[in-house]
């Protein structure tokens, strides 16, 4: 694990909530479902990784700058304690990992001939399908 992630693990804050779904009398009695908080900026993460993860985070990143994930998949809460930090490891994770360059398409003069073969006939089927004159 990187650096950021075991002191992001160490920052957030967990606070255990009653899960929603099946599992009888016992998701009516014990607050299974973690809600795990982290403040990004504490953080201190460089600016194209802070970026990454906000954009990796969406919905998950408030407005203050915390990423508020729930786990609430398993009926323990130790399991969804685990299972919310893995998320939260691995986005973290995902954030510092730069994203592959795109390679640029090469097309010979024959593929570009191709090409626009294909787009004349595909102009050509669409120009068919229009209203039918009755003369």
């Amino acid at each position: 694990m990187r650096e950021a992630t075991t002191r992001a693990l160490s920052l957030a804050s967990e606070s255990f909530i009653a899960a929603a779904g099946p599992g009888g009398q016992n998701v009516n009695k014990v607050a299974t479902a973690v809600q795990l908080r982290l403040d990004v900026y504490a953080l201190r993460l460089p600016p194209e990784v802070f970026t990454r993860l906000r954009t990796l985070a969406g919905s998950r990143m408030t407005a203050k700058g915390e990423i508020v994930l729930t786990a609430r998949r398993f009926r323990t809460q130790e399991a969804n304690r685990a299972d919310a930090r893995e998320r939260l490891a691995e986005l973290i994770e995902d954030a510092h990992d730069l994203p592959a360059r795109r390679a640029k398409s090469r097309l010979n003069r024959i593929g570009k001939v191709q090409r626009l073969a294909g787009k004349k006939i595909r102009s050509t089927v669409k120009a068919g399908r229009g209203k039918v004159q009755l003369d």
